[in-house]
């Protein structure tokens, strides 16, 4: 039985029937050749997942809905760190050191954007100086110190990396929370605030 899906999370399973009229040739074929989407936050009705299609052009994104009961896989973002240097050998490059870092603390962390969905399709969407985009699961406040810490480390690896701590309201970026003296911007599925405090209900509510 496959789990509710959350932001980040790569689906197959769309179908052409399941698109809207008017979409990009680019996106139609996308789903022809049978690649993934990526969920989105976005609010939706029940039977439905907001998604989105990625092109071979960085522009080239489709914003769309799933039927949850087309999904036939789901690949999460922390299924994705176990990295084959034989077959990526600039992305494992890149993840030796970020893993070091993580792996120190008991966080559940993954990888998302063009790096996750390369390593989950086997389709080349990187280059050598592509972002390394992270995503560490943090259900409970991460002090701002313990931010300034992590992000600290971070930094020193020469990596460039985009890191987002995915909240129980929403994703914020690591570097705002480690660095913001005031508030931060939040996104969730009914679009994006500001925030003194992303992991607290009445804050996101407001």
């Amino acid at each position: 039985m496959i789990c509710a899906p959350q932001a980040h999370d790569l689906l197959w399973g769309m179908s052409l029937s399941a698109l809207p009229e008017q979409v990009p040739d680019w996106a139609r074929q996308a789903i022809e050749t049978g690649q993934p989407v990526v969920v989105r936050r976005a609010v939706t009705h029940a039977d439905q997942v907001a998604v989105g299609i990625r092109g071979a052009q960085r522009q080239q994104r489709f914003a769309c809905t799933m039927p949850k009961n087309a999904i036939q896989r789901m690949v999460k973002p922390e299924q994705l760190i176990e990295v084959d240097a034989e077959q990526f050998p600039v992305i494992a490059e890149k993840i030796q050191p970020i893993a070091q870092v993580l792996q120190a603390t008991n966080w559940t962390w993954g990888i998302t954007g063009s790096t996750g969905f390369e390593l989950a399709t086997g389709l080349h969407v990187t280059h050598a100086n592509s972002d390394l985009d992270i995503l560490i699961r943090m259900p409970n406040e991460l002090s701002k110190a313990d931010a300034k810490a992590l992000w600290g480390a971070l930094q020193q690896t020469s990596v460039r990396v985009d890191v987002q701590l995915q909240t129980p309201y929403g994703g914020v970026a690591l570097a705002d929370w480690a660095n913001a003296r005031h508030q931060v911007l939040l996104k969730h599925a009914q679009g994006a605030v500001l925030v003194d405090n992303p992991w607290v209900m009445q804050e996101v509510a407001a």
